[in-house]
């Protein structure tokens, strides 16, 4: 949707709607998946904006305000009456995953990206990760499809979009 360019320039407010009603309008075949990438934090789960999803996918580094905007993420989806939410840590490095595991109570983690200093270096130079770290990219491009492909859930589909 962009972002805001200027101070003063007012509000996303009339973007988040328009967001929110193609979301909760969207048609899509059986087989078929939308993964819209969200801005992080609360803003969108405040506004109503991703209430016609079917899934969250949360991304979590190791740290506090991380996993305490994690399960805020939580309880305001299940709030939308989001029920299926998942984390994916990313970043990992130096903590022990049962940490993480345990500071996110009953938020299952369906995947670990570990921190790369390729990747902070790509972003450093305005660089790809595609290019710049393509086993990062594999390894998140596998964690989506084994959701999309009910490798998680039991087997039960996800219909249509995942956040």
């Amino acid at each position: 949707m962009g972002g805001k360019t200027a101070g003063g320039t007012g509000c996303a407010c009339p973007e988040s709607v328009l967001l929110k009603s193609l979301l909760n309008h969207l048609v899509l075949d059986t087989n078929e998946a939308v993964i819209v990438d969200m801005e992080a934090g609360l803003e969108h789960l405040g506004r109503g904006t991703a209430q016609g999803v079917d899934a969250f996918i949360i991304v979590v580094e190791p740290g506090q305000r991380s996993l305490a905007t994690a399960r805020a993420i939580a309880k305001m989806a299940k709030d939308l009456g989001v029920h299926k939410v998942y984390a994916v840590v990313s970043k990992l490095h130096g903590v022990r995953l049962s940490l993480i595991v345990e500071a996110l109570g009953d938020l299952p983690i369906i995947g670990v990206i570990p921190y790369k200093v390729e990747a902070v270096l790509a972003d450093w130079k305005g660089a790809d990760l595609f290019h710049s770290c393509p086993d990062l990219v594999e390894e998140a491009e596998k964690i989506l499809d084994s959701l999309v492909k009910n490798k998680v859930n039991n087997g039960n589909p996800l219909a249509s979009t995942i956040a």
